[in-house]
C-alpha cells in the first residue's frame, strides 16, 4: 500500500498530463475529422483522374477537362478476413452525362500494415484503368516498391477480372498476370489480392442495379 501511495504521490503530474494529453488529442481529431476525410476525398478523385486520363490517351482517346466524379453509393464490401469494410464508388461522367468510368477505394492487409488503393475502371467495368496508392506503410525500399511505374503499369489496360500474380512473365505484356517485384512477393501479392477482392463484390453490386452488364452501360 505505502508502494502504491509513493508512487501515485511522484507520478501524478504525468498521470494528469497524459490524461490532458489523451483529451487534447482526441478533440483535435474529432474537430479536424471532416477536414481530414475532404482532403482523402480530394485526393481519391484527384488519383483517379490522372489513371483515366493516362488510360484514355494510351487509347488514343482524350478525357473532357470537364468531367465530374460524383459519389454513387457506398457499398459494403467483405475483406478476405471477412470483415466489412466500406467502398466509397465513384461515377466519372461528363457534363452532358457521359460515363467515362468509375473509381473506388480497396483496403487490405499487406506485410506491415493495411494497403488502401484506389482503383479505376473503364465505363463498362471491361478494363482496369489503374491502381494509385492512398495509404501505404510497407517497409521502404521493399513492400513500399508497390508504388513503383514498373508494378503499377501492369494494371493499365488489363482485363477488370480475376487477376493472377507470377513471379516470371513479361511484365509489359498486358493481360490477366501481374508479375510481382523480385523480393516482394507478399506486397505484390496483397496488392493482387485486394483488387481482385473488391472489384469483383462491386461489379457484382452494380450488375445487379442495372447500370451494366454484357459489356454495356445501361
Amino acid at each position: 500500500m505505502l508502494k502504491i501511495k509513493h508512487f501515485v504521490q511522484q507520478s501524478w503530474l504525468l498521470i494528469v498530463a497524459a490524461f490532458c494529453f489523451g483529451l487534447l488529442i482526441a478533440a483535435t481529431n474529432t474537430a479536424l475529422s471532416d477536414r481530414i476525410e475532404q482532403n482523402k476525398i480530394n485526393k481519391l478523385n484527384r488519383l483517379s483522374r490522372g489513371l483515366l486520363e493516362r488510360f484514355y490517351r494510351l487509347s488514343g482517346v482524350e478525357l473532357p477537362e470537364n468531367v465530374d466524379f460524383k459519389e454513387f453509393a457506398e457499398l459494403q464490401i467483405e475483406s478476405l478476413r471477412g470483415k466489412k469494410a466500406t467502398a466509397k464508388i465513384y461515377k466519372v461522367t461528363s457534363r452532358g452525362g457521359e460515363c467515362f468510368g468509375w473509381s473506388f477505394n480497396a483496403v487490405g492487409s499487406g506485410w506491415a500494415d493495411k494497403i488502401e488503393v484506389v482503383v479505376a475502371v473503364d465505363k463498362d467495368f471491361g478494363k482496369l484503368a489503374g491502381f494509385d496508392v492512398l495509404v501505404c506503410n510497407e517497409t521502404p525500399g521493399f513492400g513500399a516498391k508497390i508504388k513503383l511505374p514498373y508494378y503499377r503499369d501492369q494494371f493499365v489496360g488489363a482485363p477488370a477480372e480475376e487477376l493472377k500474380l507470377v513471379s516470371v512473365g513479361d511484365a509489359k505484356k498486358i493481360d490477366s498476370e501481374i508479375v510481382a517485384i523480385t523480393g516482394v512477393t507478399i506486397s505484390s501479392q496483397a496488392v493482387v489480392d485486394i483488387i481482385n477482392n473488391t472489384l469483383t463484390q462491386i461489379k457484382e453490386q452494380i450488375q445487379k442495379q442495372g447500370l451494366i452488364g454484357d459489356g454495356e452501360e445501361r
